[in-house]
């Protein structure tokens, strides 16, 4: 291989091993790796920022602002009501839920789905006693067979498209994934509703932890000096009659008195140790002559204004590697953090000190406007608050449907190309005020944007440096005595890996050139192979940091790592022999 190819070679591994260990998000090591080559002179200018001129960051772009609108409105909200009723088994919830949101996902960018439906489903099973773990990630696999839909359905096949179109010219049409993607999504959404009550366990979740165990959140007050509480018993304190809060000791001068009785008599600098439900936490700050003995994490806050919320840490986010005490999170965010959970448990630690890791669920007090603030930044996957979800903005929900159809009719119907067809519904969205200005541009996930471009550049590295014609020739030395399916099978099974190691978008720029090379020497057809790549790269069924929306639910639903697997694996080899099948009937 010539200097160019290892050194491409080179970036491509340090870009994954920093993306695998969560050393730097995929943006930045696909971003550094893309420069490293430009100044290298494996790459020009032209080819290390191709993606910037390509149509597909831009219509990605344009959907996150369609998918923001349909958040704002509320446009999956009515789903949970409509479909999971008053409590019917978990089989027949789901086998209402899942079509819609694995068709609703076809058309729509699936996180902001995934956000919106969330909290209203934690909140339907509180309501009605049901395991919220039986439902999250069922609907987060169903968004994500419903990304493989249509070629809108997910970043990743609009991605694959581009680089399409840079290899031969032609893009993908609406309906070309269809072919294969549609008959994998259907038997997937009925494995989900057959297989998710028997391999899903039943978790606690991190809303359930927080508002039903008592003994999981603590807070310790103290009792003014010279304050009205100071001389009085508790009883007469009221400290008795806290709806979801008990006392649960009292601490004078080091000794300790628990069980505390309704006539032992309070003195001021007694420090008082609380338990209950995390909603009425606060409660306790509005009480005359009781002070937190935190005073500095609580500092700044109008407690009678304020609510918790759980946010979801994703791949993205600064504070993935870094304490809290690190990022100054009290001050950079407005907000206390009260507890993190992370794989189904409560952290036991000084908070401060405990590094952020993906998928670690966060549990904060704040003012009421923190979702607002925080909802649709790379900070947090999913930002929900623990009272409920908030209300949407009901009156645009006719506006945002009849737009988003409009732009999938001229999409599908090929009166405009996809970019066009997206560009026209931004526009709608922004003329009838629907969003602001500022609204659209938190509505873009800029990371993702960012990830598309550089992983072009890298692509034309691997295709320029002659390192994908190397890699491809070895990928047909060693399978090509399967034939071309077993060339295939090949491709698809890298392309799976490298996503459940790193990112979808990141798997499909890096697998695509090298499949490129692979097709010259089989009678693979690429439109086939392209389609292969687009739908293995969506499936990120067996751990929990492949793809957003896993990440999303991992701690409200209260999961473990094994359960992602238990469940994604059976869809995984529906995947893999679909996709194989597929290609075969309809590419030869």
């Amino acid at each position: 291989m010539s200097w160019e190819a290892w050194l491409t070679l080179l970036m491509v591994l340090v870009a994954i091993g920093l993306m695998i260990r969560e050393l730097a998000p995929p943006v930045v090591a696909m971003l550094g790796a893309a420069i490293v080559l430009l100044l290298a002179g494996v790459i020009d200018t032209s080819q290390a920022f191709s993606g910037f001129s390509n149509p597909a960051p831009l219509t990605i772009a344009a959907l996150y602002i369609l998918a923001g609108a349909a958040s704002k409105a509320g446009l999956m909200q009515p789903l949970v009501t409509a479909t999971l009723g008053t409590g019917a088994s978990v089989r027949h919830g789901l086998a209402n839920l899942l079509p819609p949101v694995a068709g609703a996902s076809s058309v729509m960018n699936n996180t902001p789905i995934v956000a919106v439906l969330v909290p209203e489903v934690e909140a339907w099973a509180a309501r009605h006693g049901r395991p919220v773990s039986r439902y999250l990630m069922p609907i987060s696999f169903a968004s994500i067979l419903g990304g493989i839909v249509t070629l809108i359905g997910t970043s990743t096949n609009l991605v694959v498209s581009g680089l399409l179109a840079i290899e031969t010219g032609d893009e993908l049409s609406f309906f070309e994934i269809t072919k294969v993607g549609l008959p994998i999504a259907l038997v997937g959404i009925v494995i989900l509703i057959v297989l998710s009550p028997r391999l899903l366990k039943e978790r606690r979740s991190t809303r359930e932890d927080l508002t039903e165990s008592a003994r999981e959140f603590v807070v310790d007050m103290v009792i003014t000096t010279g304050g009205p509480l100071d001389g009085v018993t508790v009883d007469a304190a009221g400290l008795r009659q806290l709806a979801g809060v008990f006392l649960v000791q009292v601490v004078r001068e080091g000794e300790s008195t628990a069980p505390v009785g309704p006539d032992f008599r309070l003195h001021g600098a007694d420090a008082l140790r609380f338990a209950g439900k995390a909603d009425d936490v606060v409660d306790l700050h509005s009480i005359p002559g009781l002070e937190s003995l935190e005073q500095e994490q609580f500092h700044g806050f109008d407690l009678s204004q304020s609510s918790f919320f759980e946010a979801v840490v994703g791949a993205s986010s600064p504070l993935v590697g870094r304490t809290l005490k690190q990022s100054r999170f009290r001050s950079n965010y407005q907000a206390a953090v009260v507890a993190v959970h992370r794989a189904g448990h409560r952290i036991d630690a000084k908070l401060g000190e405990v590094p952020i890791r993906v998928g670690d669920t966060l549990v904060l007090l704040s003012d009421r406007g923190f979702r607002d603030r925080w909802r649709d930044r790379r900070d947090f996957l999913l930002v929900s608050p623990l009272a409920g979800a908030a209300a949407p903005a009901r009156h645009l929900r006719t506006p945002v449907a009849i737009i988003i159809i409009t732009v999938v009719l001229l999409a599908a119907t090929s009166l405009l190309p996809i970019i066009k067809a997206s560009l026209v519904g931004v526009l709608a969205v922004l003329g009838l005020r629907i969003l602001t200005p500022g609204e659209a541009r938190r509505a873009i996930d800029l990371d993702v944007v960012l990830l598309i471009a550089a992983g072009f550049g890298v692509a034309a590295a691997l295709t320029e440096s002659g390192l994908a014609e190397q890699l491809a020739s070895g990928l047909v030395s060693s399978f090509g005595s399967f034939g071309d399916i077993g060339v295939l099978l090949a491709i698809v099974l890298a392309t799976i890996l490298l996503t459940e190691a790193v990112s979808n978008t990141a798997a499909a720029v890096l697998v695509f050139p090298i499949a490129t090379r692979a097709v010259v020497a089989t009678e693979l057809d690429l439109v086939g192979v392209a389609v292969a790549i687009a739908v293995a790269a969506s499936a990120s069924f067996l751990t929990p940091i492949g793809y957003q929306t896993n990440v999303m639910v991992y701690g409200p639903g209260g999961y473990r790592y094994t359960d992602y697997s238990r469940l994604g694996a059976p869809l995984t080899i529906v995947m893999i022999i679909g996709i194989l099948a597929g290609v075969s009937v309809w590419w030869g």
